[in-house]
Formats: structure tokens, C-alpha cells, sequence
């Protein structure tokens, strides 16, 4: 039994939801999400809550009404508040720019790496050394921060690399001089 599916998700103001089959359109002020979800569960919107069911009593069905009740819970919280990712860059000489819909960063390489930003996702670089990544959807906001991560990842010596806030780096001893 799901003790994740088994709670209703709750629906603020000035969030519209429309179910059409397994089809579930979500609508709000930071934009509009739509997924199909499996065959395995059933959406119920009544009353400013949406209501996941499994359809049977089977392994599948089970795993399906918890993700399902997941993801339509982070599209209705990513129309109404959004998702962030907040990066932080480290090293000598590394930094980030945001111009015309373009991140540049300088990473330690012999060029300036430049990343395309989709229409649906917002990057902002508050200061040289940090990078946030909006958006409504928590799948493609996470994507586009592992994606700028993967560009110069945190090495294990000096620590040196793009990081997610927060996150701890565990150093590792050079070689010693005897």
C-alpha cells in the first residue's frame, strides 16, 4: 500500500487543473505543465484537490499510484511556486556571465564554454560565482543544473569545479613531500 499515493494533492488558487483521460493539464502563474501518466492509476479532480487511485490490486499498479500522485504534485507546486537550483562555482579565474539568452562560462579550459538556455527554463547569475536555474518544471530544472555541472564537475584535490549549493565535496590528501 502507498502511503505517498493515499494522500490527495491539493490544488491553490489560480492553479486550473483538467484531466482528460490519463492526460492531466496543470495551469498557473509561472506557466502550463501536461503529462500522461500511466494506465495503471486514475485521476479524480473534484472540489481543489486532485485524488490518484491504482486500478488494481497488482505490484505495478501499486508502484505506478505513488510516482503518479508525485508528479502530478510537483507540476501543480511548479505552476504555482517553480522550482530553483542553485550552483556554485569555485577555482581561480572561474566565472559565469548571462547575456542575450546565453550562459558563458570560463571553466579553466582554453575557451569559453557557452550554454544555450531553453525557453522554458530561466538561468541568472546573481554573482560571477553562482548560477541559479528556475522553472516550473522539476524534471527540466534539475536536467539543466546536472548538465552546467557536468561541464567542469568538483574534483576531489583542491575542490575545484561547479558544485550544487550545499553540496560537500570530500577532499582527498595529495602526494606528500618527505
Amino acid at each position: 500500500m502507498s502511503r505517498i499515493g493515499k494522500h490527495s494533492v491539493k490544488v491553490p488558487d489560480g492553479v486550473e487543473v483538467a484531466v482528460a483521460g490519463r492526460t492531466v493539464t496543470v495551469k498557473g502563474r509561472r506557466g502550463e505543465l501536461s503529462r500522461t501518466l500511466p494506465d495503471a492509476v486514475t485521476l479524480h479532480a473534484e472540489g481543489g484537490e486532485i485524488r490518484v487511485t491504482p486500478r488494481g490490486e497488482d505490484r505495478r499498479s501499486r508502484s505506478m499510484w505513488g510516482l503518479s500522485r508525485t508528479l502530478v504534485n510537483n507540476m501543480v507546486v511548479g505552476v504555482s511556486e517553480g522550482y530553483t537550483r542553485h550552483l556554485e562555482i569555485r577555482g581561480v579565474g572561474y566565472r559565469a556571465a548571462m547575456a542575450d539568452g546565453v550562459l558563458s562560462l570560463q571553466l579553466g579550459y582554453s575557451h569559453e564554454i557557452k550554454v544555450a538556455v531553453p525557453d522554458d527554463v530561466e538561468v541568472a547569475c546573481e554573482r560571477p560565482t553562482a548560477i541559479s536555474v528556475t522553472g516550473a518544471d522539476k524534471q527540466r530544472v534539475g536536467q539543466i543544473a546536472a548538465e552546467i555541472r557536468a561541464l567542469r564537475k568538483p574534483e576531489p584535490y583542491k575542490g575545484k569545479g561547479i558544485r550544487y549549493q550545499g553540496e560537500y565535496v570530500r577532499q582527498k590528501v595529495g602526494k606528500k613531500k618527505e
